[in-house]
């Protein structure tokens, strides 16, 4: 699917996607409109879905991060999809993730602090219909984050 142009574009572009195309094109040993071929053609097949800004939430007062681990009760039909559609709609939770196995979910949540967290796991997440368990993991330090695909 993708060819050693590809790659080295890709390492570029995930190393500073901000750069300018120019340098990013020299960087990667290929000329700027090879470079904006390329990248188009990479969005155009849906390797790539976009650039983003990184918000560092505890510069905006965000203080409070916590995963909570999610069991469902799945005697409901739309248990999985009702739960999700009401999690989605909690501005406080950042990231939603299902899985296989003991644990159904997973919340990323953030507060203010730790009054700021306990109302709105108390009056916004309590509440989200199908919860037959759930389990707070307070985040201590982020160790490793990095998004980057070996290529």
């Amino acid at each position: 699917m993708l060819d050693d142009t590809d790659r080295r574009i890709l390492r570029q572009f995930q190393a500073a996607p901000e750069a300018a195309s120019a340098v990013l094109a020299e960087r990667a040993g290929v000329t700027p409109s090879t470079l904006a071929r390329r990248l188009a053609a990479m969005r155009a097949k849906g390797v790539l879905r976009g650039v983003r800004g990184q918000v560092h939430w505890p510069s905006l007062g965000y203080e409070v991060e916590v995963s909570l681990r999610v069991q469902l009760d799945k005697t409901a039909p739309r248990a999985f999809d009702e739960f999700i559609a009401g999690a989605r709609a909690v501005p406080e939770v950042t990231e939603v993730q299902t899985f296989l196995g003991s644990v159904d979910l997973r919340l990323a949540v953030i507060a203010r602090d730790m009054a700021h967290y306990q109302q709105v796991y108390r009056e916004k997440l309590l509440v989200l219909p199908h919860i037959s368990d759930i389990e707070a993991l307070m985040h201590v330090a982020m160790v490793k984050s990095d998004e980057t695909v070996p290529l």
